[in-house]
């Protein structure tokens, strides 16, 4: 996979997870606390997991640090999401954020087709995002 590619993807994932954040912080009153929790856990773990694959395969060569950062990402995506709504939230979105940092990046680097991989966990992404977002209209 081209090297821009990967950053373009990774600023791009930045924005939605941010713009993501800025909506929920406007209705985080209409979400309850088990929808919330489930939020959390999928805004941490996903993205962790495509910050840990993605790093890796921008910089093949720096196992340690990548999962460094990609486990204090999904830390902090975790907690941020979770602390939207109570503090079992938070501990919930924390912890599935360092498990997922955790492992991302040793599945990326075992990966065979690395773009096949890359655009199946964005495309599991958008699914999980439209099911939150109707689940969060729906409630």
């Amino acid at each position: 996979m081209d090297k821009t590619i990967i950053l373009l993807l990774l600023y791009v994932d930045i924005c939605i997870g941010f713009g993501f954040y800025m909506y929920l912080w406007r209705i985080k009153k209409l979400i309850g606390f088990h929808l919330g929790m489930n939020i959390s856990i999928v805004m941490g773990g996903m993205i962790a997991l495509i910050f840990g694959v993605l790093l890796i395969l921008q910089f093949p060569f720096h196992f340690t640090l990548i999962t460094v950062v990609s486990t204090l990402t999904g830390l902090v995506v975790g907690a941020m999401f979770g602390l939207l709504f109570d503090y079992q939230t938070f501990v919930t979105g924390l912890t599935n954020g360092i498990v997922v940092g955790l492992m991302s990046p040793m599945i990326g680097t075992i990966i065979e087709m690395p773009s096949v991989f890359v655009w199946c966990i964005h495309i599991f992404f958008a699914i999980s995002l439209c099911t939150i977002s109707i689940s969060i209209k729906r409630s």
